[in-house]
């Protein structure tokens, strides 16, 4: 672990603690920056990763460690987060506990790996001010707090440096565990007892490395070494009690090769765990988050009876729920989703886990009234990299902290996403894959078109992130949520087609498709159309022309649609012949094979930004086109579907000046995209109107890389 006014009808219902199957709902998202202080420089970066809450429910306390500080946020309101500003702690902090109104802060203060340090603070809450500081001897991770508020534990895990020779075990100094006394409202820094993980685990004996602890109601510690594989039970008393290997999991139907493919057929033989998060379930049982940081790949999390027999093995089954709801980050590798952490609580009379996973930026809900047999409940959406975990029950309340903060790249900043247990029907996933015979991955859909005699069925094509398996695949989008019940691979002679980065989808009207490929030189992706059968097999590619390439830029066509004879296509924005502000729809004749374009003028985008189209459909006597900025978060400032009249579309010759097409805004689609409580997503990538003169409308979650995931579908009623 690191510690580094459509849909009006998803509004959500008041809580109640008497519900028997809650299901959770995202009410509010909290952008960390919104803690620094007025003048301070919010360009910086900082981050939400382990996260708590004051024995009241009313305030979250994250640790923030590019910053160095503690976040505190005020959920009186949990609808309405209030900033409660940061506190300085003088170093990294990593994990932190509230008792009594003082939060227990471990802080990093290492000057390198080589030579750990750590410290932990205390806080006053009232005064917002550090009041006592103990020594730990070492490089601190998580802290755990004993229930009764008599201890405070935490593992000093002194972890390793992973570019150190082939970044594994050993590297010295060794971790450890400390136990520290909570007396009168303060820490007892001279009772501090240091207890040894050294000689238990059956991989890097000499060099333990504690990752995660937890305390059960007998004042028990349950510790984890993540790179030892291993699971140690530290007794009341402080002294090692029991131990175990975590072991390893076989899995099947998991897609085990980075390659821009998301085939779920393959199998892991004796994967690591290497658990992460671990939690008490009662006294007798162990649950794990199993991250497989170095060489493991379980990928999954494990019920474990006390004595290290397994109760219950999830395996791939959480992975592959995730696959189904387009969250699988194929760009991990052997990794998988990664579980990284792991809450359990009691809502109503339902005893809960929560588990989140890292890389899909997922959290999967299990009803673990059978721990030997949980039921996944839900699958809710997070921030990027949900990495800690609070369940707050006694005000029906879930919080997430996400810890990556995408500042560097203009993109999202890091996130406090807080949910509500209700009993109305669950809003995410918006489309799914589930229940298909054969697992359909998918993601990163980036067009729409309709199919023209069956209302609700739809075609998408996903983009680049999956270029070696380029697809078209087949929505019902009335099912709720939206299915998707077809996958059909791109081919050229027989084999799935390379150098494709599909953004546009167009029908025939002979049972085929258009599709239009984005294009980059420097990729040695062309920029061209393609017309394929139902099948998928390529019968034709229409390079641009040769006029068109020498002006041009990486921003290429987005979107594709038919008009007759004549195929129309949306360019994302300016080449170099363009004037600023102006980008082409090009017009290409599949008679006369013939190329024409007009300008179509683009808003002004904020400083600093860029603007642009993403779709073109036609329908009736408009075509619709999506234009965007490339804002993301409180940066989305333009998401808009507008419309352009056929009878302003007459194409002028390449190279020559451009007719200038009228638009119309038809819709702001922005409070379409704040529907989940979330941030507001950039892409949005396609939009179609059915056979019924339904519009449709679908966002890209870019295959969960620097992405959330989360993919929006969702209707914007008749367009007729």
């Amino acid at each position: 672990m690191r510690f580094l006014t459509f849909t009006s009808a998803l509004a959500l219902v008041a809580a109640s603690p008497a519900l028997a199957d809650p299901v959770f709902h995202r009410i509010a998202s909290f952008a960390t920056p919104m803690n620094m202080a007025e003048g301070e420089d919010k360009s910086r970066p900082t981050s939400a990763e382990i996260i708590t809450a004051t024995e009241d429910g009313m305030t979250l306390i994250y640790s923030d460690s590019p910053l160095g500080v503690i976040g505190l946020i005020d959920i009186t309101d949990p609808k309405a987060p209030k900033a409660l500003g940061n506190v300085d702690v003088g170093g990294e902090p990593t994990t932190a506990q509230e008792i009594d109104g003082k939060v227990y802060v471990g802080v990093n203060t290492s000057e390198s790996y080589t030579a750990p340090s750590g410290k932990l603070v205390t806080v006053d809450l009232a005064t917002k001010a550090v009041v006592a500081e103990c020594d730990l001897g070492g490089q601190p991770d998580s802290v755990a707090r004993a229930k009764d508020g008599s201890f405070i534990a935490v593992a000093i895990e002194n972890e390793r440096d992973e570019d150190a020779g082939d970044g594994g075990l050993p590297q010295m100094p060794a971790g450890f565990v400390v136990k520290l006394p909570v007396k009168d409202g303060a820490l007892d820094c001279a009772a501090l007892q240091k207890i040894e993980m050294t000689g238990l685990a059956e991989i890097g004996a000499e060099d333990p490395e504690p990752e995660y602890v937890d305390v059960n109601e007998a004042g028990e510690i349950v510790v984890t070494l993540q790179e030892n594989n291993h699971v140690v039970i530290i007794g009341a008393d402080g002294a090692v009690a029991s131990h175990f290997s975590a072991g390893a999991a076989d899995l099947e139907g998991v897609d085990t090769k980075k390659d821009g493919a998301l085939r779920f057929t393959g199998k892991m033989e004796g994967a690591l765990r290497e658990p992460d998060g671990v939690q008490w379930l009662g006294n007798d049982r162990i649950i794990t988050a199993n991250e497989g940081d170095w060489n493991g790949g379980a990928r999954g999390w494990t019920v474990f009876n006390r004595d290290g027999s397994v109760a219950h093995e999830n395996g791939a089954g959480l992975e592959r729920a995730i696959a189904a709801i387009g969250h699988y980050p194929d760009h991990r590798n052997k990794k998988g989703i990664e579980p990284e952490s792991i809450e359990i609580a009691t809502f109503g009379d339902k005893p809960m886990a929560f588990v989140a996973s890292e890389r899909s930026s997922i959290i999967g809900v299990y009803d673990i009234t059978d721990p030997a047999a949980p039921a996944l409940t839900q699958l809710l959406p997070s921030g990027i990299s949900p990495e800690g975990l609070v369940a707050i029950p006694s005000r029906n309340l879930f919080v997430s902290a996400n810890e990556v903060d995408l500042i560097e790249d203009g993109g999202v900043r890091a996130h406090v996403m807080i949910y509500e247990a209700s009993d109305a029907q669950a809003a995410y996933p918006m489309i799914s894959s589930e229940g298909t015979e054969e697992l359909l991955g998918w993601g990163a859909l980036s067009g729409l078109a309709a199919d023209p005699a069956e209302a609700g069925k739809l075609y998408a094509v996903s983009d680049s992130v999956y270029g070696a398996e380029p697809a078209i695949y087949t929505i019902d989008a009335k099912a709720k949520p939206a299915k998707i019940t077809a996958k059909t691979i791109i081919t050229r002679g027989g084999d799935a087609a390379q150098k494709l980065d599909l953004e546009g989808i167009a029908v025939d009207g002979e049972g085929g498709f258009w599709l239009a490929s984005e294009g980059r030189s420097d990729r040695l992706i062309p920029h061209a159309i393609y017309h394929v059968d139902a099948e998928g097999a390529i019968k034709k590619e229409i390079p641009f022309p040769a006029e068109l390439l020498a002006v041009e830029t990486r921003f290429g066509a987005e979107g594709i649609a038919m008009q007759g004879k004549t195929l129309w296509i949306a360019m994302q924005r300016e080449w170099k012949d363009d004037p600023k502000g102006m980008v082409k729809l090009l017009a290409y004749d599949t008679e006369e094979e013939t190329w024409g374009a007009v300008h179509y003028p683009l808003e002004t985008p904020a400083e600093g930004r860029w603007m642009g189209l993403s779709e073109i459909t036609i329908d009736g006597e408009f075509a619709y086109l999506i234009e965007r900025d490339n804002g993301t978060g409180s940066a989305a400032a333009v998401k808009t579907l507008t419309r352009v009249a056929l009878a302003d579309l007459k194409p002028a010759a390449l190279g020559g000046e451009l007719p200038v097409v009228k638009k119309e805004l038809v819709r702001d689609l922005i409070p379409d995209l704040a529907v989940l409580n979330g941030y507001t997503a950039e892409k949005v990538e396609g939009f179609a109107i059915d056979a019924a003169g339904e519009g449709w409308v679908v966002t890209d979650n870019d295959g969960v890389d620097d992405s959330s995931g989360e993919t929006l579908f969702w209707s914007v009623g008749t367009m007729r």
